[in-house]
């Protein structure tokens, strides 16, 4: 771990890192950085405009060298400080007419502090008018004037007496100052925005802001901290329009690179004794600095400012060619902005722009533009940085020495990344992340089909949202197939950079209309975490990420929210988030119908004979494993119930639940007078004379399951998989395990296996091993009309897991409360409630599946001959 990371700021150097941005430069030589390997960099930040001459520039280290020959003493207050001195009456000179004192400081967020002190001593007033997306520095004071809530909540800001309006918009100004008449002391605002985009007001702005700020006795503060010095080809970027502020900040490009330095300036009428006596700064004014302020405006004024000659007609160039590639790649580029050496390249990002793809979403949540920056840094060798507030813009802020030539090198730069970005492939334009041994051959990105939210909010259509996230690597290639141009080494590690980056996002919205009529609109909110990435996270940050995307699916209107997967698990089937303000449902009452419709499918096909029929549960404690233990018990003839082996004592006592459940299941069918099927272990338990009667309490029949349960019972415990489940005709596996748990060794002959887990527990190799085997995917569920859900998951348009399902026909019916929340969650009424559910709103069964494929006949009747093989030898050997 670098010592940056390790001592001064992990989280950011984490953010770093990930992104390949954590360069080590080494070396500075004018508009170029080189790192530890030798590698040379274009660079076009800048320092966000602090490096007028580049780096080192050997004028400024010439004039550092000579104070420190002269012995001209550096810190030196109070006196009458010279070099300050000399530097104020060159600052006044070069400022717009009307300035007429300076105030030192020691960086440009410490002048906007100096400026609100100033103006509320003025004025005897405390408001601080500032505008909305404005950048003035991020101590408490300039943070509250900053209009970019994301950097003020968390620290108290704004503080009292600050507000924001809208930039750009005189209008806006006057009404503000009108309604708080006396209140506001000062107005402080950037002739460009910097941070908040590189934004430029419409052309007679400032001039209308000074006479509005006249007319109500609002001191004008013009922050000019990046904008002036030569920034935008003048001095100062207010010469445009020719007016005076009452304040002016500078700072950043003052230092001439090498050394901090702010300066306040002020009018008379602004400048008082209170601040003049109260306001001060230990090292602001020091000698040093300000020796290095003279020598840097001596230079920016050397041969009638020759060098900001240069800026506005190299800036003008620059613009021009970055216009040209907009007009290129219009689908891309939105806007290109600003003025001489201040630019911004506005990009269309989100998944209009990239749909089906990871980009759509990086743009969405403002990864898009750092994205961009990286890859710039890392493949072209250029240095731009995107805006804090304008989460779509990348500046490009060169040092004013850039010369013509290096412009066209930066265009040329740009163009490049905008020809690999114009691809459309996640996998072309971020391969610089992985560390490819090989050199990856990109495959041509087919077209997306539109996956643009349908959001039906029409009164009558139910609101549900469904949480999903990748099972494994292979689901985010599903998504964006670009990344199947990854080998599994390369595809984990973009991945786990994203992870640890993406927050969940709303992939698509549906619209579902059920065989009744009725309606419902929902949408698919991914959580950026595997399976097992979820499991391995401390619950409290799981639960974080989840509460995160209930709070979207509210704010989008969702009524109802379903859980996927591992959404379900790590929330312990929804009770965790059960007190969030909304309704929630795991859907593991419709899939533990799924499934013993599947196994009752499948059985009817293989002419297998469940009242005959042992069936292996693992994971039988669970809810849905304990639902389908208690459902299919009414027909087969022995059930084999099987827990976790890392701690049997604990699993069998949960499985003797399971096991007074069925029995207490049976004991209502009893009393229901319903008709047993010839053969199956809820008749023969229904016969026994000490099964506990109609008004027995489940513990009266965990009592009695203990003692029955033993190994001549038809319902057996077990904690071992590898002994067990050959004895089984058919195995259900519901587990929450991200392991291969079922394998050819472990599965008995010619045996059925519905696995409902996700990810799946069953080897992939059975289907190549044991040809006898039946693998059943669990769970795939016909959603009425076969709608298209915006994303591709696996399977084709309209089916969905019976989770999801349960989601929908929850929302269809309106039935806006918890269901099958927690083990205790899914129960024979609420199995039977989402069975009508079904039948009603026209959801059904797909057909047999196998391997995340529908199986065919040509399959299936070879899956039936070589069981009847292995059977056949089996009754054979047994002779």
């Amino acid at each position: 771990m670098h010592p940056f990371t390790k001592y001064v700021n992990p989280y950011l150097g984490k953010l770093l890192t990930s992104i390949k941005m954590d360069k080590q430069f080494v070396r500075g030589e004018g508009c170029y950085l080189f790192d530890i390997t030798g590698d040379r960099y274009l660079d076009c930040i800048a320092a966000y405009g602090a490096l007028p001459f580049g780096y080192n520039p050997k004028a400024i280290w010439d004039c550092i060298n000579d104070f420190q020959l002269s012995m001209e003493p550096s810190f030196i207050q109070p006196s009458a400080l010279e070099a300050a001195g000399n530097l104020a009456k060159l600052l006044i000179k070069i400022a717009p007419s009307g300035l007429r004192y300076v105030t030192f400081t020691n960086s440009g967020a410490e002048a906007a502090e100096a400026a609100v002190k100033l103006c509320r001593s003025a004025t005897g007033r405390h408001g601080i008018l500032s505008t909305i997306k404005g950048f003035h520095g991020k101590t408490l004071g300039a943070l509250s004037a900053t209009g970019n809530s994301s950097y003020q909540t968390v620290f108290g800001a704004p503080v009292e007496g600050f507000a924001h309006i809208q930039y750009g918009n005189a209008d806006a100004l006057e009404q503000e100052l009108k309604r708080r008449k006396d209140f506001y002391a000062a107005f402080f605002i950037e002739p460009i925005q910097g941070e908040g985009g590189i934004v430029e007001p419409p052309k007679g702005y400032l001039k209308s802001v000074r006479e509005i700020c006249s007319k109500y006795g609002v001191r004008l503060v013009l922050d000019e901290i990046q904008t002036g010095l030569g920034r935008t080809g003048m001095m100062f970027a207010c010469e445009d329009e020719s007016i005076t502020p009452d304040v002016l900040l500078i700072a950043k490009a003052l230092g001439g690179g090498l050394i901090p330095i702010g300066a306040c300036l002020s009018n008379e009428e602004t400048y008082n004794e209170d601040f003049a006596m109260k306001h001060s700064s230990t090292f602001a004014g020091n000698s040093l600095a300000c020796r290095v302020g003279l020598k840097t405006l001596e230079l920016l004024l050397a041969d009638n400012g020759k060098i900001m000659t240069q800026v506005l007609e190299n800036g003008a160039t620059l613009k021009k060619r970055l216009d040209v590639l907009m007009e290129q790649y219009p689908g891309i580029v939105k806007t290109i902005r600003g003025k001489g050496f201040m630019l911004g390249i506005e990009f269309r990002a989100g998944k209009s722009t990239f749909p089906g793809s990871l980009m759509g979403i990086m743009g969405e949540q403002e990864l898009f533009t750092p994205a961009i920056s990286s890859y710039l840094l890392n493949v072209e060798k250029l240095r731009v940085a995107p805006t804090l507030s304008g989460n779509d813009i990348v500046r490009i802020e060169p040092p004013l020495i850039m010369t013509l030539e290096q412009c066209h090198e930066t265009a040329d730069r740009v163009g490049n990344m905008l020809q690999v970005l114009s691809k459309g492939s996640t996998s072309q334009f971020l391969s610089y992340l992985v560390d490819s041994k090989n050199k990856i051959s990109f495959s041509e990105v087919k077209q997306k089909r539109n996956l643009l939210n349908i959001n039906d909010t029409s009164n009558d259509s139910g609101k549900f949202a469904f949480l999903v996230h990748p099972l494994n690597l292979k689901n985010y290639c599903e998504f964006d197939e670009s990344l199947y141009d990854f080998d599994e080494i390369e595809l984990a590690q973009l991945t786990d950079i994203f992870s640890d980056l993406a927050k969940p996002f709303v992939i698509s919205g549906v619209d579902i209309v059920s065989e009744c009529g009725a309606k419902a609109y929902g949408e698919f909110i991914a959580i950026p975490r595997t399976a097992e990435q979820l499991s391995e996270l401390p619950r409290e940050q799981a639960l974080s990420e989840l509460k995160y995307a209930l709070e979207i699916a509210k704010n989008r209107g969702a009524k109802i929210v379903g859980l996927g997967a591992y959404t379900s698990v790590v929330s312990m089937g929804g009770l965790h988030l059960k007190d969030e303000g909304i309704a929630i449902t795991s859907g593991n009452s419709y899939t533990v119908i799924s499934a013993v419709d599947a196994i009752n499918m499948a059985a009817n096909n293989l002419g297998l004979d469940l009242c005959n029929s042992t069936v292996a549960i693992v994971g039988a404690s669970g809810s849905i494993g304990k639902g389908v233990a208690v459902m299919i018990s009414e027909k087969v003839s022995k059930i084999i119930l099987v827990g976790n082996s890392n701690n049997a004592k604990i699993a069998k006592d949960r499985l003797l639940i399971t096991a007074a459940e069925i029995l207490k299941h049976i004991r209502s069918l009893v009393t229901e007078k319903r008709e047993l099927q010839p053969g199956s272990l809820a008749e023969r338990i229904a016969a026994l004379e000490t099964l506990p009667g109609d008004e027995s309490t489940l513990d009266d029949f965990l009592k009695f399951a203990m003692a029955f349960c033993d190994e001549n019972s038809p319902i057996q415990l077990s904690t071992s998989i590898n002994d067990d489940l050959r004895k089984a005709e058919v195995v259900v596996c519901a587990t929450s395990s991200t392991k291969n748990l079922l394998n050819e060794q472990n599965l008995g002959r010619g045996a059925v296996v519905c696995d409902i887990s996700r990810p799946k527990n069953i080897d992939r190799e059975v289907e190549f091993k044991r040809p006898d085997v039946l693998a059943l995917d669990g769970g795939v569920i016909k959603v009425p009309g076969l709608p298209f859900f915006g994303w591709n998951f696996g399977l084709d348009d309209g089916l969905a897991y019976a989770c999801m399902a349960e989601t929908m026909m929850l929302a269809l019916e309106k039935h806006y409360e918890h269901t099958s929340v927690g083990s205790s969650g899914v129960t024979i009424d609420s199995v039977l409630f989402l069975k009508n559910l079904a039948l009603k709103h026209g959801f059904e069964l797909t057909g047999l599946r196998s391997f995340d494929e529908p199986l065919d006949s040509k399959k299936l009747e070879s899956i039936k001959v070589a069981r009847e093989n292995v059977m056949t030898c089996l009754v054979g050997s047994s002779r």
